[in-house]
């Protein structure tokens, strides 16, 4: 590594916000301990803070809802001061701030600043003087756009640490971890000697769903051309979402959310045929345990796509009043995606569904660009 990284013993990583941005920065986090072998420490979201267990290079996990990032719950402002207290007495050596281009990592940099880490690498459009002793300009998206893997390879190239292995890697709970979890399913009527098609069909902003009649439609078709079985996946919170749609879809159908835990979650996408989802969390975790999965990908970010993963991907519009007011993703939004208009129907969905189940399978395009609109 660069001078002065090359000695680290501790390093913070500072990625708060969902639990797939946090699988996106693993390859990175991985070359950040390979080449340094230092502890990492990640500071995250409550969102995240189960699936950093499953990451392998993760030494220890922080959970804070920083106030500059969406979460669940909000932090009382004295407790802020209290985080900095904290990192401080930790006495890391360095700290990388991930970020998507979309968001200022300027407000991480001054935590770091503030705990007195000496080393500080963060991507910044703007000059962040002391906050950051490794500035480098964010180039996206108006000179270029990366997938969030690659961007955050990217930065840590800059102090010297690279990964031969750029996938996602999850801890695998052995057999004994699916025997429980099939137990589990069993005792909610699923035959789990059938194959099994994962659908997960919750959000966490509604500018991502796609319609209720439409999965309902396509779990019907699916049902009745293979011997699947489908369950309709979630957190707790989603359950009666989920169970109207496995009684809408009728026999052969579970719902599920907020019956497993993330480790069976997980388990429970391993050993599936087949995982549906809408471009949430779900699909990073199937691409990290080799699970073919379709999405239904809303065109709130180019750089989220399933990474190094094989199926089909579905892009649709963002309905123009429910847009993002953030003025980078409106300008993403205008120059590729201004002129877009599809609707994904299920009948598409059930045709690549029997293709992938025949095991006729396309690597899924690392971004999702359709076309720059010129003026």
């Amino acid at each position: 590594m660069n001078s002065g990284w090359s000695s680290c013993k501790e390093i913070l990583i500072i990625r708060a916000d969902n639990m797939g941005d946090l699988i996106m920065s693993s390859p990175a986090i991985r070359a950040v301990k390979e080449t340094s072998q230092s502890r990492i420490t990640v500071l995250t979201s409550s969102m995240a803070a189960g699936i950093a267990k499953q990451i392998p290079e993760i030494d220890d996990v922080l959970v804070y809802s920083l106030p500059w990032v969406q979460a669940k719950e909000s932090a009382r402002p004295e407790s802020f001061f209290e985080l900095v207290q904290t990192l401080k007495s930790r006495k890391f050596d360095g700290a990388i701030v991930f970020s998507v281009y979309s968001q200022n990592s300027q407000p991480a940099a001054m935590l770091a600043y503030l705990a007195e880490i000496p080393l500080r690498l963060g991507y910044s459009r703007e000059n962040p003087y002391e906050l950051l002793t490794h500035w480098v300009p964010d180039p996206e998206p108006f000179s270029v756009i990366k997938h969030q893997v690659r961007r955050d390879l990217d930065l840590v190239a800059q102090i010297g640490a690279f990964t031969g292995n750029e996938s996602f890697v999850l801890e695998h709970y052995d057999e004994k971890a699916w025997k429980l979890t099939s137990l589990k399913l069993r005792k909610m009527g699923v035959d789990t000697i059938k194959p099994l098609i994962v659908l997960h069909a919750g959000v966490s902003e509604r500018k991502r769903e796609y319609p209720f009649a439409s999965w309902v439609k396509f779990s019907k078709s699916i049902l009745a051309t293979t011997d699947c079985q489908l369950l309709f996946t979630g957190i707790g919170s989603e359950k009666t979402l989920t169970d109207k749609l496995a009684f809408a879809a009728g026999e052969n159908s579970f719902s599920v959310a907020g019956a497993l835990t993330l480790e069976e979650f997980t388990e429970l996408i391993r050993h599936s045929a087949l995982v549906v989802s809408v471009n949430t969390a779900t699909v990073h975790i199937a691409a990290a345990v080799k699970t073919p999965v379709m999405v239904l990908y809303a065109l709130t970010n180019p750089q989220h796509s399933p990474w190094k993963a094989f199926g089909k991907l579905f892009p649709f519009p963002v309905p123009q009043e429910i847009q993002s007011k953030n003025r980078i993703v409106q300008y993403v939004n205008e120059r590729y995606f201004g002129d877009f208009s599809r609707i994904v129907e299920p009948e598409e969905l059930v045709e690549a569904t029997l293709k992938i189940l025949n095991n006729e399978l396309e690597e899924i395009p690392e971004l999702i660009m359709i076309q720059e609109t010129t003026a």
